[in-house]
């Protein structure tokens, strides 16, 4: 089932899931069941994201993108498998959407005069303070 993130939709042919052994939650039926699940998305053969969001997204997975330029997310903490795919997708949905937010531009402004004053006004101010704690001299 494709995903989908605002208005954007991941096709099926750029995921694939695998199920695994999971530790974890289960009892016993950790040990018979795959219900962890690992979810590949193809990041660098995807053409539903721009080039920026791609990068955007490299940088926010870190080290889940693996040398192939896919994106590994593995879902284990449910006890069904299925309850592990929601998950995994989910956690995709949330990174792609999390890619998708172009940061805002810095742009560099100076300070206002009154700012200016107002920091110079209250560095004299504590400059009085530590004068008046120095030791009193006695001149008789």
């Amino acid at each position: 089932m494709p995903i989908r993130v605002g208005n954007i939709v991941i096709p099926d042919e750029d995921l694939s899931v695998s199920f695994v052994r999971a530790g974890g939650p289960g009892g016993q039926n950790v040990n018979k069941v795959s219900s962890a699940v690992q979810l590949r998305f193809a990041l660098e053969q995807s053409l539903v994201l721009a080039p920026a969001v791609k990068k955007r997204l490299r940088k926010l997975a870190g080290r889940r993108v693996t040398d192939d330029g896919s994106l590994l997310i593995i879902a284990r903490t449910q006890r069904s498998q299925e309850q592990n795919r929601r998950d995994a997708e989910q956690r995709l949905a949330e990174l792609v959407a999390a890619a998708l937010i172009e940061p805002k531009t810095r742009r560099a402004t100076r300070p206002t005069l009154g700012s200016k004053i107002r920091r110079l006004e209250g560095k004299t101010r504590r400059a009085d303070v530590k004068r008046t704690r120095s030791r009193v001299r006695r001149d008789d």
